[in-house]
């Protein structure tokens, strides 16, 4: 027999509509390194250049 026992609490009761969410404002970097990326897209596409994830790429020999 154990020594101690743990009671279970139930979660208390919601009693109206949740509340929405806010949405937080991104950081002045985030926001300065999406506008970097999608230049960069852009002009590599401009290029016909095909964009690639490194970590996809085979490991050179």
């Amino acid at each position: 027999m154990p020594a101690f026992t743990f009671e279970k609490i139930s979660p208390p009761v919601r009693r109206g509509p949740i509340a929405p969410v806010e949405q937080k404002q991104r950081g002045v970097i985030v926001q300065m390194l999406d506008r970097l990326v999608e230049a960069r897209a852009k002009r590599a596409a401009g290029q016909g250049k095909v964009e690639t994830n490194r970590s996809d790429s085979p490991a050179p020999e």
